[in-house]
């Protein structure tokens, strides 16, 4: 095979370590940022957080980098940040945590009178419940694992004792493996000493599967009751707990999540004030020790020792490094204060008082043209961000809708035609809910050209369910 040279043009699209570094660093919400700048500050030794209160006693002299790296024509702003509010009152972010549901259960078997074989199946019994208190998976299963990983051979049947022991504990119903066996476990707690109790708990045994499909006509036929015993046999099974994990108050399996707004937005005089949230957000520099470290090795005549030389890249990549990460996060600054003015600009009508119904029909093509930006940068600023307005902390993604037609050729936002859904199946007979296609109708009969699948689509995504689970006696 003969050896021949060829020449092939192609185009490629390749970013940059600095573009990859902005990219990540504008995808990140306000409480991550924080935790992103305090790790590259451990991680790179030339940037430094920046005391905020020694600055307000006495202005230090500022000290540009080019000064001493006479062959940087880097601009002096990429050197340092100021991701300071206005608002200069440090507000700490306090996390809370408590015991977990395991643990509080491990703590009620040390009270059982357990062998110390039988308490190490039951902790691990104990361990292999979700977070809502079930246990999802089959004994045998669980026997297989803990002679895999414990070394104990065990059986379903021993297994299935053990969880008995564990249907006692509180809060009542954990160690279900099914709805239906945890709704039994939590009415077998409670005393039957009235009808409606009595009779919950026949529904519950031995006509589940109707009760969960609202089939109460039906019901009501088979037990051959009257409507009000049927209504105070349900209220009954009402006050019980679908998901019992979720009772334990003592902190759960998680602390409870705190949303920080990314932006701040004031309203006074119907004028309106944007500003970037940066409580706890460290603002960083450059070390000036590294850079003075660097004029006393570099001569007067810009020579250096052969000894220092070293040393010298050394800090200079790692100044290098520290002004990219300041310049990324000054470009992150700039491009989420450009994006959200633009939305407020484009929302201002519902950003006065926070009327869904006046929210205009927008997509994220519609804020990149506005902006100039890609609309992948768009999706990456709005996505996890929050702004915090007088009627509430608003995530950004919500404000995105599509847009519907009216008979007259209007566009709205699709937020408008879940407003009229929620209010018609707020309004309708809860004995004779209605269906996707008489919504259909009614909206169509209010000028919204809409199909019985978009109808369908809006429901689930305001969680309502269809027609027939929503049926009550």
């Amino acid at each position: 095979m003969a050896i021949n040279q060829r020449q092939i043009l192609s185009l490629q699209q390749k970013l940059s370590p600095q573009q990859i570094q902005m990219i990540k660093l504008l995808e990140l919400p306000t409480v991550q940022l924080e935790q992103r700048i305090k790790q590259e500050i451990e991680e790179n030794i030339v940037l430094e957080e920046e005391d905020r209160t020694a600055e307000e006693e006495a202005e230090p002299q500022q000290i540009s980098v080019d000064e001493y790296l006479r062959e940087d024509d880097t601009p002096s702003y990429k050197s340092r940040i100021n991701n300071y509010s206005k608002d200069d009152k440090q507000r700490p972010f306090f996390l809370t945590g408590g015991r977990s549901l395991q643990e509080y259960l491990v703590e009620q078997l040390g009270y059982r009178n357990l062998s110390e074989r039988d308490m190490r199946l039951a902790v691990y019994l104990i361990g292999s419940l979700d977070e809502d208190g079930y246990l999802r998976r089959d004994l045998e299963s669980v026997a297989d694992d803990i002679a895999f990983t414990v070394g104990l051979e065990t059986t379903a049947v021993e297994l299935e004792r053990l969880l008995g022991i564990i249907h006692q504990l509180e809060p009542a119903g954990v160690g279900a493996r099914n709805l239906q066996e945890c709704l039994l476990l939590q009415m077998n707690q409670k005393s039957a000493d009235s009808r409606s109790r009595r009779l919950a708990r026949r529904i519950l045994t031995s006509y589940f599967d109707e009760f969960v499909k609202k089939h109460y006509e039906k019901l009501m036929a088979r037990l051959q009751i009257s409507e009000d015993d049927f209504r105070e046999a349900i209220a009954e099974i009402r006050r019980l707990s679908p998901k019992p994990g979720n009772l334990y108050a003592e902190g759960g399996t998680d602390a409870t999540p705190y949303i920080i707004p990314d932006f701040i937005l004031d309203c006074q005089d119907g004028q309106f004030q944007l500003s970037l949230n940066s409580y706890n957000v460290p603002e960083v520099r450059v070390n000036r020790r590294y850079v003075e470290m660097i004029r006393d090795m570099v001569s007067s005549d810009g020579t250096v020792k052969e000894k220092d030389r070293e040393a010298i890249q050394f800090v200079k990549s790692k100044i290098d490094s520290a002004k990219w990460f300041i310049s990324a996060i000054k470009q992150r600054h700039d491009t989420l204060m450009r994006t959200m003015q633009t939305i407020l600009d484009y929302q201002r009508e519902y950003f006065r008082d926070g009327d869904k119904s006046k929210l205009r029909p927008m997509i994220l093509k519609d804020i990149a043209d506005r902006t100039g930006l890609d609309v992948s940068t768009i999706s990456r600023v709005v996505n996890s961000k929050y702004v915090q307005t007088q009627f509430g902390i608003i995530l950004l993604k919500s404000l995105f809708s599509e847009a519907m037609q009216t008979d007259s050729g209007e566009e709205v936002s699709s937020y408008e035609i879940k407003n009229i859904l929620q209010e018609c199946i707020d309004e309708e007979d809860k004995r004779h809910p209605l269906t996707d296609e008489t919504l259909m109708d009614i909206l169509n009969a209010k000028g919204y050209r809409i199909a019985r699948r978009t109808v369908a689509k809006y429901r689930e995504m305001l969680g309502i369910p269809v027609a027939r689970l929503r049926k009550q006696i």
